[in-house]
């Protein structure tokens, strides 16, 4: 064993906490050795139960058990350098910038091993044996050497602190619990350093609970970032597949319209090339007449003449004055082009917005109607699916209830994610829809608009749609809506209306700021006599295909 021991070296037997050869030496699951105590204080002190050397984190603290092996080991070494320092105490260390030298050496300061809480000093090797063997001093209590032992002395009476007051949260010594802390909790050092020792235990799993919460909370980021980006893809994905078939069909007709154009250019030059054609041929013919003219008329035979005059005189019949070629006409035929692509174009939109109609669907809410809002003059069904204007009732005015407007919120709100729901709008020839904060004012007149938490659109006079973004928005709807969808997203701050039948998009509220709680807002206007009877309705979402 010595012989072994002599292969190593000083560091490979010196503790890395205590910087001292090994005292019951333990083995951590990382592969590194301390001394049993050395570690134990260590993660008792630190919240993290990690390795000094490596840093490596144990979930759960190790079960320490002494390395038998290294502890003879160190045991030997420790033999060895005690009969080195005997013969020659020049051989033992001197204390190091940042070690805690020796109180009791003269001339050059040794490190020193340990340090008295009783005497208040610290000791090299040499001059600690009197503690190690005198019977007095064995009683002595000895630590780790630290440099300032005073700051374990109570600046007031010069007394060892080794009493805590739980009352005032702070280390005194046996004077101060007879004069400042007389009627305190008084308690031993070790059974406060129990006691805080078991609140770091607590603090430590709640800490840990912490830790797991937040990295769970990591993940779900993490899932929602992974989603986004699979929604992004998708829709990026789609909107090069409808531009790309928005460019083709540009395209397209773009060629279309041009060879429509050319085809008529053709069949003008090619009617003029056939008349042309046709001229010149009676030209050519014309001028060999001419010829044939002027010689006769230069003879002299009076038979000749008389007998050829017949035939040169039988000029062409045909007269080109109702003749002539007309430019090709192309009004209208760009328009109609034009027409044609807006058709091929709306259809494409159509499909875009069947595609975002299903999708917003995915976010269908349970929504029922809330009685304790509705003004008096509303009747809501039992269920709280629909409700209209009718006889007023008798009804208490509680703060959340409208007294002055038509109007009604339901029962659920939202205050994060996305949600939609829809609404039977059919037979009414008024009505209000969208969504309001929680601290809207419902008394008296009331004006919709975002600035006063409203975010909604309405119908009036049959037919007349619009936005109350503030100012009024109007809207231009090709077919008046039977059932609208609601959709909101209160991250993204949007607040969108369907036309669910016709899969149409009517108006978008875009980048809101909410911050508050979010309930779906109705209004069926008032009965007008019976022409606006019929119910908003609440309708169950049946998903398109």
């Amino acid at each position: 064993m010595s012989a072994a021991s002599c292969l190593l070296t000083e560091d490979q037997f010196l503790c890395s906490i205590c910087l001292d050869v090994f005292t019951d030496p333990v083995t951590i699951p990382c592969g590194h050795n301390f001394c049993k105590t050395c570690i134990t204080q260590h993660w008792d002190i630190n919240v993290l139960c990690q390795c000094p050397n490596c840093k490596e984190v144990f979930n759960t603290r190790p079960e320490l058990r002494v390395n038998t092996f290294i502890s003879e080991m160190a045991a030997q070494f420790r033999q060895s350098a005690q009969q080195k320092a005997s013969s020659s105490s020049s051989e033992q260390q001197a204390a190091k910038p940042g070690e805690v030298p020796c109180d009791a050496c003269t001339g050059t300061k040794l490190k020193a091993l340990k340090s008295c809480l009783v005497c208040l000093d610290s000791y090299c090797e040499t001059h600690l044996e009197p503690h190690l063997t005198r019977s007095g001093l064995k009683r002595h209590q000895l630590i780790d050497p630290v440099e300032n032992l005073e700051g374990r002395m109570c600046t007031k009476h010069d007394k060892l602190l080794e009493l805590f007051c739980k009352t005032d949260q702070m280390c005194v010594c046996m004077l101060c619990t007879v004069l400042d802390h007389k009627t305190h909790d008084v308690v031993p050092l070790k059974e406060g350093y129990d006691g805080k020792k078991a609140e770091l235990g607590n603090t430590e799993a709640e800490i840990q609970q912490m830790i797991q919460k937040r990295r769970l909370k990591i993940q779900e980021m993490k899932h929602s970032v992974e989603l986004s980006k699979e929604d992004a893809d998708r829709e990026i994905a789609d909107g090069v597949q409808v531009f790309t078939a928005m460019k083709e069909s540009v395209e397209r007709s773009q060629a279309e319209l041009i060879n429509t154009i050319q085809e008529k250019q053709r069949k003008t030059e090619k009617q003029a090339e056939g008349f042309i054609k046709e001229l010149e041929q009676e030209i050519s013919e014309l001028k060999k007449r001419s010829t044939e003219v002027d010689q006769l008329s230069r003879s002299e035979d009076h038979l000749h003449l008389l007998q050829g005059f017949p035939s040169l005189n039988a000029l062409p019949t045909k007269t080109w004055t109702e003749v002539s070629v007309r430019p090709s006409t192309y009004e209208g035929t760009v328009v109609r082009a034009v027409n044609q692509l807006e058709e091929t174009l709306s259809k494409q939109m159509k499909k875009l917005f069947e595609a975002e109609l299903k999708r917003v669907q995915q976010s269908a809410v349970d929504v029922t109607l809330d009685p304790d809002t509705a003004n008096p003059y509303l009747i809501l069904s039992d269920d709280g699916q629909q409700v209209n204007c009718g006889e007023r009732k008798n009804l208490p005015d509680n703060p959340e209830r409208f007294d002055t407007c038509p109007s009604v919120l339901a029962k659920q709100s939202f205050s994060s994610g996305r949600f939609y729901y829809e609404v039977q709008v059919k037979g009414k020839t008024e009505w209000d829809l969208g969504v309001a904060r929680e601290s809207i004012n419902r008394k008296g007149i009331i004006t919709l608009n975002p600035q006063n938490g409203y975010w909604t659109i309405w119908l009036r006079n049959k037919n007349e749609y619009k936005a109350c973004a503030g100012p009024l928005v109007s809207l231009s709807l090709k077919s008046q809506p039977e059932k609208v969808g609601v959709f909101v997203d209160y991250e993204e701050g949007l607040v969108s209306f369907y036309d669910v039948d016709a899969a149409a998009l009517i108006y978008s509220f875009t980048g809101c700021c909410f911050t508050e709680k979010l309930y779906p807002y109705f209004s069926p206007s008032l009965n007008y006599g019976g022409k606006n009877s019929a119910p908003l309705i609440i309708s169950p979402v049946n998903h398109t295909e």
